[in-house]
């Protein structure tokens, strides 16, 4: 069977096959595609809800059977969609590095893992993962707009972020040792490193009480590590806060006027500040 393109030039049935699965598994804009995708994230969720009562032990011995026949089912199911998504696909081997390509491997890898490893089908709960595409399906590309914000301000805040933490870290190093110095073996702090373990859930504000300082100048010092501890939420969160800021009038300012092709524009601009044109969203999302 061939079918005659818009250049002349025939289309073999394999090709017109590869063509519909592509509009099928990859496109939503069709009522086949959205179907698919609705139903995929259906089986998705049912995956995962198998996977999470087989972990609890008298369901499992009641349903094991079932559980582990349905885990086979679904991890069959998502290699065949695996396989003709690859297959589909003009580049396979670029499709397989994506951020929705590695996804859907990880999707299948941990029950042939199980095979050899006892326990890796727990992993199987990032098929969770999978249900991003609902973005896609549901036109929801302004959101990933703003996701594509968050991560850019989060690049840029990374550096600065790194260097506090590493403040942070030699700051529960010294604390830890001076309160092993302090409190001793007698009290619970039986090495350094037990001591910063101590620190590290003072300062972060858990406070599990497994470890407790006993005497006076223990005390004290806790208290001084308890203070500190805002600012280990406070310091990181404005330091972000400020590049998310900068992020967003960069992404403003860098939009282009549909009329004039005018940049430069506020962060609340509505409006071209040239022809007055009403500005539009830049558009991210581009799908898979």
């Amino acid at each position: 069977m061939e079918r005659r393109l818009s250049d002349g030039k025939n289309e073999s049935g394999d090709g017109v096959l590869r063509r519909r699965a592509f509009e099928i598994v990859f496109r939503s804009d069709t009522y086949a595609g959205k179907a698919f995708d609705v139903l995929l994230i259906l089986i998705i969720l049912a995956s995962v809800l198998v996977v999470m009562l087989q972990s609890v032990e008298d369901l499992n011995q009641r349903f094991g059977t079932a559980f582990l026949r349905l885990e086979w089912f679904f991890t069959l199911l998502f290699t065949a969609e695996y396989l003709v998504r690859l297959w589909c696909v003009h580049k396979p081997l670029r499709y397989a590095g994506s951020f929705f390509g590695v996804i859907d491997l990880l999707a299948v890898l941990p029950s042939y893992l199980a095979l050899v490893l006892t326990g890796a089908t727990s992993v199987l709960v990032i098929r969770l993962l999978r249900i991003l595409r609902l973005f896609r399906v549901l036109k929801l590309s302004r959101y990933v707009s703003a996701s594509s914000l968050l991560i850019q301000a989060m690049k840029q805040s990374l550096s600065k972020i790194v260097v506090f933490l590493f403040a942070v870290l030699s700051f529960v190093v010294i604390f830890g040792a001076m309160l092993h110095m302090i409190e001793g073996p007698e009290h619970g702090f039986t090495s350094i490193p037990q001591s910063v373990y101590w620190a590290i859930v003072t300062l972060t504000t858990v406070g599990y009480g497994d470890i407790v300082p006993q005497t006076v100048a223990g005390k004290a010092l806790a208290s001084i590590v308890m203070v500190c501890g805002y600012g280990v939420i406070a310091v990181p969160t404005g330091i972000y806060a400020s590049e998310l800021r900068g992020a967003m009038l960069q992404r403003r300012a860098s939009q282009k006027c549909p009329e004039c092709s005018a940049t430069g524009h506020e962060e609340d601009a509505a409006y071209c500040r040239k022809c007055g044109a009403r500005l539009r969203e830049p558009e991210i999302f581009q799908g898979e």
